[in-house]
């Protein structure tokens, strides 16, 4: 499909969102949808679809693969996987199903995100949940049952965990798969692709160039490499934290500084790519005394969420158990190693980082990959620094539970002779990872607030006819893994965009 061709709504980026809004809007017959993909179809790609797998994708033809700017304080060799494929990255992540903290919904609400509160968004959580289907991972691995039952000697209760609010406990993750498959919300909501409505055009290998205006200036459509697709009612941008605020930017809507150092037309001044958020992890790895059993669902099964400081309303640390050696960083800062089945890890997350980062232009040529900078650890008070080293202690103290002392050869990173705050936190900063999470590019909000992109309609400001609906538009960052808060926002998303009031159930909750 070369020709301009024209839909009621354009959808730019069949990802986690946009899957799922794509399916929901094509639910009116009458309505015609086009679904655009940068990437290829998942469908009968083994990589994406056995979740066991899903390492395959990162750095393949399937991944955007971008890295992170120079550092200041933490890992300069990150590398930023987002999936280019049908699913986006709910087609290549750990699969981790939690629904968002009512704490943070009630953080979103405060910050000016009008009508995203706990009980207006438990409807679309519902929805959600009754078409991705969930299960819990692998329960018999030996090395694992020996992580709970230490988290449990130090303290934390064990808890039912994805069913309920987040809360200090340490268990088995819910995960959005059936066996051993992914349910991305490709999978769950569009496939079988030969199966799709004829009102839902789904055009894949097709990337997104630039936006078209009108002189209003209204969004009509959207120039790709595969000719321009142009929208009677809207155009709904759903690329993701990073692709969003890039295409965005190449559309001349952004800061105003910034877009003329790029030499492209201001079209409207808005912090666009400003607000970057992303959950820092660090990592605890030791030599194992027996063989760890290697069968587990994606490696990261079961694990804790606790407090660093008391007073916290909710965990502020999310600390995956691997049967894995994690090594991906820490061989290059001079650290043993050991061989899949001798060692295992702990690898503690700061929940609702404080230091905020950009994604900005590194050229006005549309193909030329973004600067993305997450300024780990800069934030003035020291918060994530000082949570991420709470996490870094709180893992050897539970190697030193009776439950998982016997398996303990030796600590292989960061070793015992790493003891003081500053060689710790040192080494949890320079070896450290993302976890994968990024949120808040195009920040949901007040309009009349200047730190805002979109309004609670999810609306561009200053522009007619141009939504977002991905993680970028996240107003703070959630206390657990994104994806199914992200897939809520699809859900809700369709509703905003049609004009359909929110379901019945959030009134009778909010009564009740």
């Amino acid at each position: 499909m070369t020709e301009e061709a024209s839909f009621d709504y354009v959808i730019v980026g069949g990802g986690t969102a946009g899957c799922i809004l794509a399916a929901r809007l094509a639910e009116d017959r009458d309505t015609s949808v086009c679904l655009l993909e940068a990437g290829p179809s998942d469908e009968g790609d083994i990589r994406v679809l056995e979740l066991r797998r899903c390492v395959e994708v990162m750095g393949s033809e399937l991944d955007w693969d971008y890295s992170v700017v120079p550092q200041e304080r933490g890992n300069r060799d990150i590398r930023v996987n987002r999936a280019r494929v049908l699913g986006g990255c709910s087609s290549h992540n750990a699969a981790i199903a939690f629904k968002t903290p009512d704490v943070d919904l009630r953080t979103w609400e405060e910050l000016g995100a009008a009508g995203w509160g706990p009980e207006a968004c438990r409807p679309y959580f519902d929805r959600l949940f009754e078409k991705v289907h969930t299960e819990y991972g692998q329960t018999d691995n030996e090395w694992e049952q020996a992580a709970i039952a230490a988290a449990q000697e130090a303290g934390y209760p064990l808890v039912e965990m994805g069913k309920t609010d987040v809360r200090e406990g340490v268990g088995w993750f819910l995960l959005h798969k059936r066996g051993e498959n992914r349910e991305s919300s490709a999978i769950s909501y569009l496939h079988p692709l030969d199966q799709l409505p004829e009102n839902l055009t789904l055009v894949s290998d097709c990337e997104a160039v630039r936006l078209v205006f009108d002189d209003e200036p209204n969004a009509v459509g959207v120039e790709t490499t595969r000719g321009e697709f142009r929208a009677r009612r809207e155009v709904v941008v759903s690329g993701g934290v990073v692709n969003t605020p890039k295409l965005l930017l190449h559309s001349g809507i952004g800061p105003g500084h910034h877009l003329k150092e790029m030499g492209i037309p201001v079209r409207v001044d808005l912090p666009v790519g400003e607000h970057l958020l992303d959950h820092p992890e660090g990592v605890v790895m030791w030599e194992s005394t027996a063989q760890v059993p290697l069968e587990s669902s994606q490696d990261w099964e079961c694990g804790l969420f606790a407090k660093a400081e008391p007073e916290s309303e909710a965990p502020d640390l999310l600390m995956p158990f691997g049967p894995v050696p994690y090594d991906l960083f820490t061989v290059a800062w001079g650290c043993p190693t050991a061989e899949p089945g001798r060692a295992f890890s702990i690898a503690p997350h700061v929940l609702r980082p404080r230091s905020e980062g950009t994604v900005r232009l590194s050229s006005p040529d549309p193909f030329a990959k973004p600067l993305i900078d997450p300024r780990y650890h800069t934030d003035p008070d020291g918060w994530d620094e000082r949570t991420l080293l709470f996490g870094m202690r709180l893992s050897r103290k539970l190697a030193e539970q009776p439950a998982l002392k016997d398996w303990v050869k030796r600590e292989l990173a960061p070793g015992s002779d790493v003891q003081s705050d500053e060689e710790l936190s040192e080494f949890a900063r320079r070896t450290g990872n993302t976890t994968y999470h990024p949120v808040g590019t195009c920040r949901m909000g007040d309009a009349a607030d200047e730190r805002t992109v979109v309004d609670p309609e999810l609306r561009v400001k200053g522009v007619g006819r141009l939504r977002v609906a991905d993680a970028s538009i996240f107003p703070s960052h959630v206390g657990a893994n994104p994806a199914c808060t992200t897939m809520m926002v699809g859900e809700k998303a369709a509703d905003i965009v049609r004009g359909r009031a929110a379901p019945v159930e959030a009134a009778e909750t909010a009564a009740s």
